[in-house]
């Protein structure tokens, strides 16, 4: 397994800090914390591959930061965070010779790509090659997982806290995965739980049986439905997540190109992939995550 990505954030509000660190953590990197200028400069002892700065801070200001930064490291690729109204300070940060910047609220999805995209700017020369769906896939350690015996009330409010106990505040965002992991005993992937699964649960088999015509106006009618929800989510509650799990996504190689996953999301009608190395399940890819990459190739050249 490859060593994690050493971020250092350098912030001056100590919520957007411990907020950002949880996140990046649970996405698969490490971090260093700095509340100053002076304090990050420091921290370089610790050998970041990556610095997050923000442009706003008191005492040494980002810009001031950035240029001592360079100076004494100067193959550390700094990527400068600003607020509402700053975009005029964050390009000067690019003459500077920071690597990019983002727009506070950021969402996390784009701030780990970029983060990504940083440090193998350090290492690559000459034409720059294409990422690899290692370099862009959600770490199996980050996603949520569940015991294949577990019921679906069981299963449902995990789901629900992947949502709802993400930290976040008003300058970083992050989405739950809408889906589960479902392991064995041995912590081997049996299935995946999505929110569909339990959509489809729900619904009466007859609904999709061949039924006569006359049927029809009585089934979309509106005394049809009533009270059909809420007592099939009750019936549903007791059984095991194996019982209406999916089959294990397909796999894909760490070392595949972007295209392949891509190729195979819409060949396969496949929402979500899982990666391997060496054989081994290592994390997930997801749609949004090709997303994000089709986002990092269209930034306009003056402001990458």
């Amino acid at each position: 397994m490859k060593q994690p990505i050493k971020v250092l954030m350098v912030d001056d509000e100590k919520r957007f800090r411990e907020t950002t660190r949880k996140i990046l953590e649970r996405n698969g990197f490490e971090t260093i914390l700095a509340e100053n200028g002076a304090k990050a400069l420091q921290c370089l002892d610790q050998s970041p591959d990556v610095a997050i700065l923000d442009i706003r801070m008191p005492g040494m200001d980002g810009h001031e930061v950035l240029e001592k930064m360079i100076k004494l490291k100067p193959d550390l690729p700094v990527i400068m965070l600003t607020g509402h109204g700053d975009k005029d300070s964050a390009e000067q940060s690019l003459v500077l010779g920071a690597f990019d910047y983002l727009s506070k609220p950021c969402d996390i999805d784009l701030l780990s790509d970029k983060i990504r995209e940083a440090c193998r700017s350090k290492e690559q020369t000459g034409k720059m090659e294409e990422d690899l769906v290692g370099s862009a896939m959600i770490p199996l350690s980050a996603y949520t997982t569940i015991d294949e015996h577990a019921t679906i009330a069981e299963s449902i409010q995990e789901l629900k806290a992947s949502f709802v106990t993400l930290p976040t505040s008003d300058l970083i965002m992050e989405t739950g995965h809408r889906s589960i992991l479902v392991m064995d005993k041995n912590s081997q992937i049996q299935g995946i739980l999505t929110i569909r699964d339990l959509l489809k649960q729900i619904l009466p088999g007859y609904l999709t049986s061949t039924k006569p015509s006359t049927a029809d106006s009585i089934q979309y009618s509106p005394m049809f439905w009533r009270g059909m929800f809420t007592s099939a989510v009750e019936q549903i509650g007791t059984l095991t997540i194996s019982e209406i799990m999916s089959p294990v996504p397909v796999s894909i190689d760490a070392e595949s190109t972007l295209m392949e996953a891509a190729w195979i999301m819409v060949d396969q009608h496949q929402r979500r992939l899982i990666v391997t190395e060496d054989g081994k399940s290592a994390g997930v890819i997801r749609e949004q995550d090709l997303f994000f990459q089709m986002g990092k190739h269209l930034i306009p050249p003056r402001l990458r």
